[in-house]
Parts: C-alpha cells; structure tokens; sequence
C-alpha cells in the first residue's frame, strides 16, 4: 500500500469558496430605518432653524424698538442747553418783580413760562422726561452729588438743592441731575440704594 495514498485518505476536504455575502446584507438593511434616521436628522435640523429664526426676530424688534425710542437722543440732548436758557431766563426774574409786572414786561414773562411748558411737553411727546429730585432721595443712577448740605431734620442723602435739571429718555439718562444732599440727619431707610446713595453723598465735592 502506498503511504501517500493513506496521507490522502486522512487529508481534510478542501474547502469550497465561502458565498460572498456583504452585498447581500447591506441591501438586506431596513429602508424603514434609513428614512426614520433621515426624518430624525431633517427634523433636528428645521427646528434648530426655527430656532434660530424666532431669536432673529425678537432681536430686530427689539433694535427696532430701540431705534424708534432713542433716535432722537442726540437732537434731544442739544436741546438741552436750550431749555437750561429758558429755565435761566425764568429763574432770573425776581418773585416780587414777577407779581408785580405790568403790560409788555409782563407778556414777556408769560412768553418765557410759556416756551419751557411748550419745550418740555414736545420733549416728552419724543420720550424726553426732565428729573425733579428736589426732596428725593440721592440715586446715584439719575442724580450727581456736587456738595453736601448740613442738615439734621432730613434723613442723610436726601436731595435739598437742584443745581440743574437731570434729563432721561425711555430707559437711559441723557444727563443727571446736579443736586445738593443733605448730611448730618437720621439714616434713610434702606431700599436697595441707601447704603450706595449715602456713599455716594459723601464723596460729593
């Protein structure tokens, strides 16, 4: 017996050609799932847009609202100097001077009173608003402290003297109030600025 024929006899069977099956399985895949992941990908997507569109939006309208309410603040703070002129004119009659006027001196005087009113009511139809501090108390956001005012019957920085009117429009100040605060009297009571707006009076040249 030859021996290459028992080597044959115990030689394992070749092995036939595995089927190429890659190609199967990928166009096996679900085209369900494909869509549902397309669908998932395009609806993130379009709500991100959404998104982003909506804060668009509300920025424009909030620079158009903007626009609209302080475009004019640069002409309004020029005019400024013209209603301090008017106030001046009116400050620099004196009280008995003012009750006692007669005829073209007292139409002139009625004129001035009449101009600031006018000024300040077109001023306000535009969002300008003139500050009024006078008794108030010191607001270091609207008001700026020039000197301090000896006084112990009036809580500590309070406003006793207006040097010149402070001016805001909409939310902003155009120019702050020049006061004079008191010092020396009871603590005000705190709400929010009192402990800023005794600081801020101190300091006060």
């Amino acid at each position: 017996m030859n021996p290459n024929d028992t080597e044959n006899q115990n030689a394992a069977p070749q092995a036939e050609p595995a089927n190429d099956v890659a190609p199967e399985a990928a166009s096996a895949a679900d085209p369900i799932a494909v869509l549902e992941a397309e669908k998932a990908d395009l609806k993130d997507k379009l709500l991100r847009l959404m998104a982003d569109m909506e804060n668009l939006r509300r920025r424009t309208e909030r620079e158009i609202a903007d626009a609209r309410t302080y475009a004019v603040a640069n002409f309004a703070r020029d005019m400024l100097n013209v209603a301090d002129n008017v106030r001046r004119a009116i400050e620099s009659v004196p009280d008995e001077a003012r009750s006692t006027a007669e005829g073209a001196f007292k139409g002139l005087i009625e004129g001035i009173d009449l101009t600031e009113r006018d000024l300040l009511k077109t001023l306000e139809r535009h969002g300008v608003k003139r500050l009024d501090p006078q008794g108030q108390k010191f607001d270091p956001n609207v008001h700026q402290a020039m000197f301090e005012i000896p006084n112990a019957d009036v809580p500590n920085g309070t406003v006793l003297q207006v040097v010149q009117s402070g001016y805001v429009i909409g939310e902003r100040v155009l120019r702050p109030a020049l006061v004079g605060v008191s010092k020396g009297g009871p603590k005000a009571a705190a709400n929010g600025n009192g402990s800023e707006a005794a600081d801020n009076s101190s300091t006060a040249s």
